[in-house]
């Protein structure tokens, strides 16, 4: 006997989501114009999922935000795609300090977005983190330095995206701008790395949680930031390590970070939270966050640093 088909939320939950991303379309209106259209999602994704709908709105130009619900999970999928080779998009690690600027704390990511002289299009809470406020991981800012052996992703001066064990010597001198950490590396070369916790871990690895990561389709330059909703049915299930490294695979990515997940994760776009929190009180403060922003200085340093290289 066939199994009824597993329905998204009902209609109260639908029209919620409807107005959520009818006012982030507006927010966002004519933030792509002049640039190549979003990527479609790869025929791998969208034969794997089998969503019942995908909403795609433009952030910025080369930026895109998706909702995707697939009810093989059921999964409510939260992913922007960016172009990495638009010169004004920067990556920003953001820490949770006290008003001193040294103190470690938590704060929601909702209260971490970057400020100065860069407009902000996305963001998602960052590593895993102990009960005072102090990442597990690797961690460089402009006010912060802190060195670990655990994966990270590392954005640094040459505006090369790295995903791997960080660079001790590199986060020490400052070479890399942004360096936040995770656990595990999902995928590196396109392949998953080891048994991605299963056997020593299962109830963190193998059991389906929230989940926040992202990865790298190195060929596209394009950067994958994704949320997966989790505990919370029949809206999601959330996913397990392996589901999520195959999703990741699904889009084409070669490598690809997990960070903090379960109550922590969120994901912030067009200025609101897109995502939907696991823990009853909303969003969960937490240690750091990865923001995607637009910094128009990226550009002449771009054009700087071409006209000085050899040629």
């Amino acid at each position: 006997m066939t199994s009824p088909r597993r329905r998204p939320p009902g209609r109260d939950g639908w029209q919620a989501l409807s107005v959520l991303l009818a006012g982030l379309s507006v927010a966002c209106a004519g933030a792509d114009d002049g640039a190549r259209p979003a990527p479609p999602l790869p025929e791998a994704a969208l034969t794997r999922y089998a969503p019942d709908s995908v909403r795609v709105v433009p952030l910025s130009r080369g930026v895109h935000y998706r909702y995707l619900w697939s009810p093989s999970g059921p999964w409510a999928i939260h992913m922007v795609s960016a172009d990495l080779a638009q010169c004004q998009l920067d990556l920003r690690v953001i820490p949770a300090l006290a008003d001193d600027g040294v103190t470690r704390i938590r704060k929601a990511i909702s209260e971490m977005r970057p400020s100065g002289q860069v407009e902000v299009i996305a963001g998602v809470n960052g590593d895993f983190f102990a009960a005072d406020g102090t990442p597990v991981g690797p961690e460089v800012t402009g006010s912060t330095r802190r060195v670990s052996a655990r994966p990270a992703l590392s954005w640094g001066r040459d505006r090369m995206l790295r995903i791997g064990p960080a660079d001790t010597e590199t986060a020490t001198v400052g070479a890399a701008l942004q360096v936040i950490g995770g656990f595990p590396e999902l995928l590196d070369g396109g392949s998953p790395v080891g048994d991605l916790g299963v056997a020593e871990r299962p109830s963190f690895a193998a059991a389906r949680h929230p989940r926040t990561a992202v990865g790298l389709d190195v060929q596209s330059a394009l950067l994958w930031i994704v949320v997966v909703d989790g505990r919370q049915m029949p809206h999601s299930a959330g996913m397990s390590l392996p589901e999520l490294t195959e999703l990741f695979q699904s889009l084409g990515v070669d490598e690809a970070l997990n960070l903090d997940g379960g109550g922590s994760s969120a994901m912030s776009a067009g200025g609101r939270i897109v995502s939907r929190p696991s823990d009853a009180e909303g969003e969960r403060a937490v240690a750091n966050s990865l923001w995607l922003v637009i910094d128009e200085a990226g550009c002449q340093r771009s054009r700087s640093q071409a006209s000085d290289s050899p040629r």
